[in-house]
Formats: structure tokens, C-alpha cells, sequence
């Protein structure tokens, strides 16, 4: 038997000896066409080639495209298991020309292949063409000789391709292996088609015209090929089977899945077991091409997907988590076309045990809680819509797996009711929503979240893609479209641009559409919606269009670089000083990392050292960074640190970092292990470089540490070497000596400090100019007034006790300056404190200066003054102040 692998290669090297390139299957997640959720056909991955926005050093090309139709407009999952031909994931084998050939050559290729390299009996094989398309018809005749009522004119858009409402199109030609009279149909265009006997295997779009807006249509310059060919259909074909599910590679994931759960793959759970092939092999691809099950956008159909297999797995019977012990089979029949699976098993499997883990507790909830409810109705009755979503809000029970229980009862679901009550929450939420302070221009995100979904984040896995306007907004309003100098804020169904949150700031860059560019100056998250400030630089962008979205690289790469040290450096600070250390703020930019923690006192500078050299070890292991999705109990079963400021739902992103002898994690190994929703390194060794800056009080028991990376770190640590050899160079001494010189220096300069004062107060208190005069008798009182130079305020007191020793009984001023500093001290004897009070002599003598207050005892007081330029006014207003 020919198996799907051998087909596969066969139909790869016809067209390499036709002078095609093969080229890779591109990831399901589709990068260039932000209308898709999903890589659906062998041309996405073409799409600009065919537009002429790209150009690649080929003119043909071969592939063999994986594919899932799982959402959106291309979605065959309620189907799937109750056909013989629907399937979400499927290979679509495809030979493609740009501008090269056209159907002269695409017709001739098609027949040869199926006819000599397939060996397909010629007589089993019918073609449709478009109704107009006299070339295609007469080509047909001449290369295959088949009759004219084999030949089949439709005058339907079943044989005219459209990119979309503009853009590429023309017709089609499709051909069709005829199963025979003993399978009920009738041919295209015939009132039974819709029959099983004829299959198409084969379809050749030739694009050869460009549609405008007003339905008009021109001739490309450059006429081009699309053809696919499903793996699967024509496997069931050359195999001699009616359905996909017959195909060697389908049935032994249907083996392997009556093997696990202990039943007959022929018997009653045979349609069970359709299922769960096919929703391994759709749910394993994604996996490996970076989607994980999640609440929204991909991520949620990726989980209604392994859900639905799940169900279909409880209901065999199986008592334990049976799809990861599938994996291995999966890889065995599909690793060596895609080895992709091969790399990314060990995750596929953790990540579809985990989840049929959590899931089986909600299933079997909700199947009994559905049977209950069932149980009150009539028989034949559906399902309230109130019940059907109390099943969903309350429970977990997805809408689509009560329908799917509900099918196989012969029932359904009052789906108006369902939405009613849907509609009612929401309400709820809103109104809530409205009154958290929110301002009314902000208000215009969650209807637009309500009405067009959340913006689905592609930036963990690139930082360029395409993405589609769904939004322009402006003061609160919506607006069609901006031209140069707007400024506006953008909502896109898509991005690579990660939102503020997590302490990680915004990205920056650019979007560009086909009539405009816009600034990207900051991206900030609201009502789930990723919200794009911008700034229209050239042309106008408008609502709808299409935008390539390119992140500034170099400054997304030195986010990542800190937001990856602050991991490392809270757990360094946790080894060094203590669990009791807790983050209490961070800040991730791209020029600096902040840090604030919960300790009590300043960390010493050989702590500090010792927190920097951990991080720098750690940074040289250059350990991969490994991410994990998981709920937020399983990651602090694991020990994964939650991180300040976060908001945790369902399921958290739970981010590995280094490898130690004794850590967390499930194997104790890794050194760093936290909840965390924003971007970092691949490998440690990106970082580069750690420098702490220092510590500091943040606020009451919490400190501050910044710290740099990367080339910031690099240039600190240039400019403080730089800084060190020009003070080296100053002190005529080698750097090493640096230190010691400076401290000599230091306290050479303090004892030389002490000397000048010490002479200053000698000089104030004997003979010479400066010298203290005489006291006067003030109503009794000896005062002794004295302005000095040169002395600073500190010098005051000592001066003060001085001259109040030498008066025995008696009050003193002194007014200084030093530094362009004004200083003033008064002084009282005890003898004399209950008649005058050193405060009031101060304070008089500071608002003569110009200043104001002063204090201290009643003994001595002291105060500070602009200068002494008015020092006579201020011993006056002492003076009238003794003579009360």
C-alpha cells in the first residue's frame, strides 16, 4: 500500500524534477495575513509573492503545507468524526508559479502526475472549469483527451478564486476521481454532487486578473499558479478508501487510541476514536508552533480542540488522561516529514496532560449537571439557554461541548437563550466596568473589545507580523481614518507589540499599510484590548486595512535583557539575604532596570556584591529560558515566585531560568521560577552584563535597587574605569592604590580642617584683628556681640560656651559666614535664662539678616541667614531686646 508518506514525497520530487523549489511548510500560525487564525491553504505563506509586495530568489515553488480549519470562516470542527472527509488539520500538497507558467504547463503537470506518477485510470477522472474559461476547456481536451461531458463548465464562484473583495483572482479547474456506480452521487454540477462518489482530489487556480472596488477587473502583468492537492483525499483515493479516516496514518492514531482506552477501534466507540486522531494531530502541530491553550484568540480554540478530543475520550470509558500517551505515535507516523513534533514532544505531551488533567474534573461536573438538567425536561425538548450558560459561567462547560453531548442525545440548546443570558452578564460587567474610575474616554475600549474581540499578542514569538485596523480612535471616538501628524490610538485584531504590565513598559516602532505609516510610540492594555498610541507620518492609514507591525528591535531586545535580570536578581537577593525578601515594584525600560523589595534595612556593599556576582554567574551559564503554561496552583505546587502587580486568572505563564544542584521546579533544578507575562531572552547569555547602581529607601521597610544591562552595563562600567585612571593619573599612582591614597587624603584634609578651626576659634577668642571686644552692660546684662569670617555654623557652639565661661554671667551673639553661608548662635548664661532666652536673641537677630525662624534652648539657640551683610542691624535688634 502506497502510505501518505510515500505520496507526499512523490508529489515533492515531480515538481523538483519540474524545476520547482521545495519549500518548508510554514508555521499554522500565519505571520502575513492578519484575517487568518490559522494557516488554511498552501498559498498563505505565498500571499505577498502573489501580490508583488515580495520577492524571493525562485519563480516556483513545491510544498506540503500543514493546515488547520478550526476557526473563523474555515472551520470544520463540529464536522469532524460525523464525515468521511472532514478533518482540522490536514496537509495540503501544492506547486505554485509566480509569474512563471501558466496553465499551458499547470494542466499538463496535474494529469501527469495523477495518471503516470499515481497511476489513476485515466476514466475515473473528471474536470470543471469556469464557465468562460475556454483556454482551460480547450487544454483539457488536448492534454487528456477526455470527453467534453467529462470536461464540466460552472458558471459558479466554485470555480473563481478571490483573494478577497480586491486584489488577485481568476478562475479555477478542479478535478474529480470518480468512485463508481455502487457509491450514491452524480457528478459536479449535477442536482446529487453532493454525493460521495465524486471527490475532488485536485484544484488549479490561475490568477490572472486584479479586482478593484468597483468590480472591475484588469489582466495581470505576471499570471500566476495556486494548486492544492489534500494529502488525506487523495491518500483515501491511491489507498483504495472511502474515508480519510481509513488512510494509513489516520488509522494508526486511531489504533493507538483504542489501544490506550482498552476498546475495538470498529466498534461502537469508532467514531470516538475519528475524533481524538484528528484532534491530536491539530492540537500537536500547534502546540509545536508556539499556541497554547488559553481564554482567547487561538489559544481557545486550540483548547475547545483538545476539550472536545478529551470528551470524546472520557466517553470510551478511559478512567486517566489518555491524549499525551498518544504523542509518541503521532511522532512516529508524522516526525520525519515535520520534525518539529519531534523537538516540541516533550512539551505537546506536558501540555495535553496538564490539561485533560484539569479538564476531566470540569467534564465530569458538567455532564452530570447537564444530565440533571435534562432530566427535568420533556423528552425531545433542547436545553434552556439559561441552563446551558449557567453550565458555562458557573461550571467551565464550554457552549460547544453541551452542544456536542447534546447531539449524540439527539437534542440541542435554545441558543437565543443562551446568548440573552450572555448578553445580560455582559451588561453586568460593563456597568461594573464603568464605575472603577475609568474615564469616559476610556469607555470606548470595552465596547470596542465587546463587539471585536481582544487583540490577539504574538509577541513571545516574534516582533514583526501583520495585523488588520479594526480601530481608530481619537479623544473617545471612533474615527474612519488619520492623516500625517494625527495622533490617534489603534486597536488591531493582532500584535507583536507587548503592552504595558508586569512593571515591563510598552513597545515602540512602526506600522505601515499600503496608503500610510504611522509612529508607534507606546502600547498600553484596556478592557483587554492592546491600545497602540501612534502618530501618522506619512499618508493616511483607515479602518480595515491591512498593517505590517515591526517592533523596535533593539529596544524590545534590551527590555528583555532587564525584565530577564530582574528575575535573576530577585532571586539572588532572596539567597543572599532571605526568603523574607519580596518584590514590591519593578520597573523593566529599556535603558535600566528598577527593583523594589521588602527588607528592612540598607543592604551592605558585600552584599550587594555578592547579589551582582550571583546574577553574572547565572548570566554565563546562558541557560536556556523555558516557559510553561500551567493554572496558578500548580506553579507554587512547583515553587514559582508570583510577581508584585500581577494579575493572575486561570492560567499563568510560569518562566524557568537557570540550573541549579538544589532549586524548584518539578525536578528541583531550576535556580528561578516565577509567574510572569512579559518577554525575555532566549538564553541567559543574552543579558550580557549586570551592573548594580546602587540601593536605596523606597519607602517605609521597602528598598530600591537599579541596576543596568547589556551594552548600558558595558558603557558604565567603560565610563567608571575612564573616571578611575583620570583620578589615578592625578594622584601620580597606580589604579590599584587608588583607595588607599584617597583615605590619606581624606584624612589629611579633615585634620587639616580641625587645625584651620581650631585657629579660627583661637583667633575669635584672643588678641588681633577678628579678636571678640569688650562685652557691654545691657539693663544688667554683660552681651557680647561679634561678627566673624570664615567660620562656619557648626564652630558656633563651642564659641559660644567659650565666651560665656569667660563672661561668668551674661549674653552672647555671634553672626558668621563661611562658604557664602550665613550662620547665628546666641547663648545665655543659667543665671540669666528666666530673665532672656537664647531662642528670642536668635530669632530677633535672623530677621534683621532677612531670615526667618531659629531655635534651640534657652541656654543657646542657633539659626541660618542669606548673609551678614546687615550683621550692625541684627546686634541692634538684640541689643533693644535685652533692654526690653
Amino acid at each position: 500500500m502506497t502510505s501518505l508518506n510515500d505520496i507526499r514525497r512523490t508529489f515533492l520530487d515531480y515538481f523538483i524534477r519540474q524545476g520547482h523549489t521545495e519549500v518548508a511548510s510554514s508555521p499554522l500560525v500565519p505571520r502575513n495575513d492578519p484575517t487568518l487564525m490559522f494557516t488554511n491553504a498552501g498559498m498563505v505563506q505565498f500571499k505577498n509573492l502573489f501580490t508583488g509586495a515580495e520577492h524571493r530568489d525562485y519563480s516556483r515553488a513545491v510544498t506540503s503545507q500543514k493546515c488547520v480549519r478550526a476557526g473563523g470562516k474555515h472551520n470544520d470542527l463540529d464536522n469532524v468524526g460525523y464525515t468521511a472527509r472532514h478533518l482540522t488539520f490536514f496537509e495540503m500538497l501544492g506547486n505554485f508559479s509566480f509569474g512563471d507558467y501558466f496553465k499551458d504547463q499547470a494542466i499538463p503537470f496535474s494529469w501527469e502526475l495523477l495518471t503516470k506518477g499515481f497511476d489513476l485510470p485515466p476514466e475515473r477522472l473528471s474536470v470543471t472549469v469556469y464557465h468562460t474559461d475556454d483556454e482551460a476547456a480547450t487544454l483539457w481536451k488536448k492534454v487528456s483527451g477526455l470527453p467534453d461531458e467529462r470536461i464540466i463548465r460552472i458558471p459558479t464562484n466554485d470555480n473563481f478564486w478571490m483573494m478577497g473583495p480586491t486584489g488577485p483572482c481568476g478562475p479555477c479547474t478542479e478535478i474529480f476521481y470518480d468512485y463508481g456506480p455502487d457509491v450514491a452521487g452524480g457528478p459536479p454540477g449535477s442536482p446529487d454532487e453532493d454525493g460521495d462518489r465524486y471527490v475532488e482530489i485536485w484544484n488549479n487556480v490561475f490568477m490572472q486578473f486584479e479586482q478593484f472596488e468597483d468590480g472591475s477587473r484588469k489582466p495581470l502583468p505576471n499570471p500566476s499558479i495556486d494548486t492544492g492537492m489534500g494529502l488525506e483525499r487523495i491518500g483515501s483515493v491511491l489507498q483504495g478508501k472511502q474515508d480519510v479516516f481509513d488512510t494509513d496514518t489516520l488509522r494508526a492514531l486511531v489504533e493507538a487510541s483504542a489501544l490506550a482506552t482498552g476498546t475495538d477501534p470498529d466498534g461502537p466507540q469508532k467514531f470516538h476514536h475519528r475524533v481524538i486522531a484528528d484532534h491530536l494531530r491539530s492540537s500537536s502541530f500547534l502546540i509545536a508552533d508556539g499556541v497554547m491553550p488559553s481564554n482567547e484568540g487561538r489559544g481557545y480554540v486550540l483548547r475547545r480542540i483538545m476539550r472536545r478530543a478529551m470528551r470524546h475520550a472520557h466517553q470510551t470509558g478511559a478512567s486517566e488522561p489518555v491524549m499525551h500517551r498518544l504523542v509518541g505515535s503521532l511522532v512516529q507516523e508524522m516526525g520525519a516529514a515535520y520534525g518539529e513534533l519531534g523537538r516540541a514532544r516533550s512539551l505537546i505531551e506536558e501540555t495535553l496532560k496538564s490539561e485533560e488533567t484539569r479538564f476531566k474534573q470540569t467534564l465530569e461536573r458538567g455532564l452530570r449537571l447537564l444530565d440533571d438538567e435534562l432530566a427535568k425536561l420533556p423528552e425531545g425538548s433542547k436545553l434552556p439557554g439559561e441552563a446551558a450558560f449557567k453550565l458555562y459561567d458557573t461550571y467551565g462547560f464550554p457552549l460547544d461541548l453541551t452542544e456536542d453531548a447534546l447531539r449524540e442525545k439527539g437534542r440541542s440548546v435554545d441558543i437565543e437563550g443562551f446568548n440573552a443570558a450572555m448578553a445580560e452578564q455582559k451588561a453586568k460587567a460593563r456597568a461594573s466596568w464603568a464605575g472603577s474610575g475609568e474615564t469616559r474616554e476610556a469607555a470606548i475600549w470595552f465596547d470596542l473589545a465587546e463587539s471585536r474581540g481582544h487583540t490577539e499578542f504574538l509577541g513571545y514569538d516574534t516582533e514583526q507580523a501583520e495585523g488588520q485596523l479594526l480601530a481608530l480612535v481619537r479623544d473617545g471616538a471612533e474615527l474612519y481614518d488619520a492623516g500625517k501628524g494625527d495622533k490617534v490610538q489603534l486597536m488591531l485584531n493582532q500584535t507583536p507589540f507587548y503592552a504595558e504590565a508586569g512593571g515591563q513598559v510598552g513597545d515602540t516602532g512602526t506600522l505601515v499599510t499600503e496608503t500610510g505609516r504611522a509612529k508607534i510610540t507606546d502600547v498600553q492594555k484596556s478592557a483587554g484590548v492592546f491600545v497602540h498610541f501612534a502618530e501618522v507620518t506619512e499618508g493616511r492609514i483607515a479602518k480595515g486595512q491591512a498593517a505590517v507591525l515591526e517592533v523596535d528591535h533593539a529596544r524590545r531586545g534590551a527590555i528583555r535583557a532587564n525584565h530577564s535580570a530582574t528575575h535573576l536578581l530577585n532571586e539572588a537577593l532572596r539567597e543572599t539575604l532571605g526568603d523574607h525578601v519580596a518584590q514590591r515594584g519593578s520597573l523593566n525600560a529599556p535603558d535600566r532596570l528598577r527593583f523594589d523589595f521588602a527588607h528592612s534595612k540598607a543592604v551592605s556593599p558585600e552584599e550587594l556584591a555578592r547579589v551582582e556576582g550571583l546574577v553574572n554567574k547565572f548570566i554565563r551559564q546562558n541557560a536556556p529560558v523555558e516557559t510553561r503554561i500551567m493554572t496558578p496552583d500548580e506553579a507554587r505546587a512547583i515553587g514559582a515566585q508570583a510577581l508584585f502587580g500581577e494579575k493572575y486568572g486561570d492560567e499563568v505563564r510560569v518562566v524557568a531560568m537557570g540550573r541549579a544542584d538544589t532549586g524548584k521546579g518539578a525536578d528541583g533544578k531550576t535556580w528561578s521560577l516565577e509567574l510572569c507575562g512579559g518577554t525575555h531572552v532566549g538564553r541567559l547569555g543574552e543579558i550580557g552584563a549586570f551592573v548594580v547602581l546602587g540601593d536605596q529607601a523606597s519607602s517605609s521597610g521597602v528598598r530600591r535597587i537599579e541596576a543596568l544591562t547589556g551594552q548600558a552595563a558595558l558603557d558604565h562600567l567603560t565610563g567608571e574605569a575612564g573616571r578611575l585612571a583620570e583620578v589615578a593619573a592625578a594622584l601620580k599612582a597606580p589604579a590599584a592604590e587608588v583607595p588607599e591614597r584617597v583615605k590619606a587624603l581624606m584624612e589629611e584634609r579633615r585634620a587639616l580642617q580641625n587645625e584651620v578651626a581650631q585657629l579660627r576659634r583661637e583667633l575669635a577668642m584672643g588678641g588681633g584683628e577678628g579678636a571678640a571686644p569688650e562685652a557691654k552692660s545691657i539693663n544688667g546684662i554683660k552681651f557680647l556681640a561679634q561678627v566673624l569670617q570664615g567660620v562656619s555654623g557648626r564652630d558656633l557652639p563651642p564659641l559660644i560656651d567659650a565666651h560665656k565661661d569667660r563672661l561668668g554671667s551674661g549674653a552672647v551673639l555671634l553672626i558668621a559666614e563661611s562658604d557664602g553661608k550665613a550662620a547665628v548662635a546666641a547663648g545665655v548664661t543659667a543665671d540669666l535664662t528666666d530673665r532672656i532666652s537664647a531662642v528670642d536673641l536668635t530669632r530677633a537677630a535672623v530677621e534683621a539678616l532677612g531670615g526667618k525662624g531659629g531655635g534651640g534652648r534657652p541656654d543657646m539657640a542657633q539659626g541660618g541667614a542669606r548673609d551678614t551683610s546687615n550683621a550692625p542691624q541684627a546686634i541692634a535688634a538684640a541689643e533693644k531686646l535685652l533692654e526690653g
